[in-house]
């Protein structure tokens, strides 16, 4: 979805003047920290194949970097490239491999119990489908209940007032508390996740592409939600999505992922003004740009991204690149600072 979408909806568009000034003094606290954050998934194998060695699926491959406070982080890349799975382990819904989640000085793979609840009570998450995510089974008003009943918080009538402030926080009518979730549109779905993951006054939201599912017209009104409620809670948000130009919309920085390595780290304006990366050179040539006359071109990738199953050896893009060099087929580019917020693993920069 392109900027031009969004205005074009009708509806209003907020500018990221109004996050910024809101995030000069405190945009250096960093909030959670992921140090060399690894996740690999083990490869079943058959009884005939039991002699061979155990083979992994390398999801996420040694990723680091840092959500600081009341800023939005976005995560980008191609399906498949370890961004979704970088989001759910941090929550630990699938166990790390190797690395840190460093929250409050604490690391949340080591924590369990009650430590690991008082962390998902901080840390929630919007997951992509906003169907499949809700039970089918329970009124709208008891599915934004149950986080209250899980971490113990209130008695049943302060519930019932905490989830009706709630859904008149994200847009929604009172009387949806007693509905269903067949009977919402998926905007609306949506805003109901959203609602179930805010009940518990979280610090961050990691949110696994919250919007790719909805028309343009509802996207810009939930993005236009998610700035409006980053404001007023004081929100820090980790934006995981495929879409330039929504991320570009809504994110302060922007990590740019593929396949489990994370390739260019920028502030947003600078990624796009000044994208180093060949991977990234490619991705924002696809995004449509709303000019007349205007002329980009157009950078085609060959071939297919190669399997996490079989990475490819040194620079893992080397097989794609169009400027790859014979030392990128062998080494593995070390991450390199080019300013002082943007970072680059390529052999071009050494």
């Amino acid at each position: 979805m392109s900027m031009f979408a969004l205005e074009s909806s009708g509806l209003e568009v907020i500018s990221n003047e109004e996050s910024k000034i809101r995030k000069e003094n405190d945009v250096k606290d960093t909030l959670l920290e992921i140090k060399n954050l690894k996740k690999f998934f083990p490869v079943k194998r058959s009884l005939l194949d039991f002699k061979k060695e155990k083979t992994f699926v390398q999801a996420v491959n040694d990723v680091s970097f840092k959500l600081y406070k009341g800023e939005t982080y976005g995560l980008v890349g191609e399906s498949g490239c370890g961004k979704s799975t970088t989001g759910r382990t941090l929550l630990k819904l699938t166990e790390h491999t190797n690395g840190q989640a460093l929250y409050n000085g604490s690391d949340i793979f080591k924590s369990s119990g009650k430590e690991l609840n008082k962390v998902r009570q901080d840390i929630q998450m919007v997951f992509q489908d906003p169907y499949s995510s809700l039970n089918p089974r329970k009124r709208i008003g008891k599915i934004l209940e149950e986080p209250l009943v899980i971490h113990n918080i209130g008695h049943a009538k302060e519930r019932i007032e905490m989830v009706m402030g709630i859904l008149d926080k994200v847009g929604l009518q009172l009387e949806h508390y007693y509905r269903y979730p067949h009977e919402f549109s998926g905007g609306q779905r949506q805003r109901i996740g959203l609602a179930r993951a805010l009940i518990l006054n979280p610090k961050i939201l990691i949110m696994d592409e919250p919007v790719s599912a909805l028309d343009v017209s509802i996207q810009s009104q939930v993005l236009n939600l998610l700035k409006k409620l980053q404001t007023e809670l004081s929100l820090s948000y980790l934006f995981i999505s495929h879409d330039m130009s929504v991320v570009r919309y809504i994110s302060d920085r922007i990590g740019v992922m593929y396949l489990g390595n994370l390739v260019e780290e920028a502030p947003t304006e600078t990624l796009f003004s000044n994208p180093l990366h060949p991977y990234t050179q490619a991705l924002l040539s696809a995004v449509p740009e709303p000019k007349l006359g205007g002329n980009q071109e157009r950078i085609i990738l060959k071939g297919e991204m190669p399997s996490p199953l079989n990475p490819p050896s040194g620079c893992v893009f080397h097989t794609r690149c169009p400027l790859a060099e014979e030392r990128c087929k062998s080494v593995i580019p070390e991450k390199k600072q080019m300013t002082s917020d943007h970072h680059v693993a390529c052999h071009l920069y050494s």
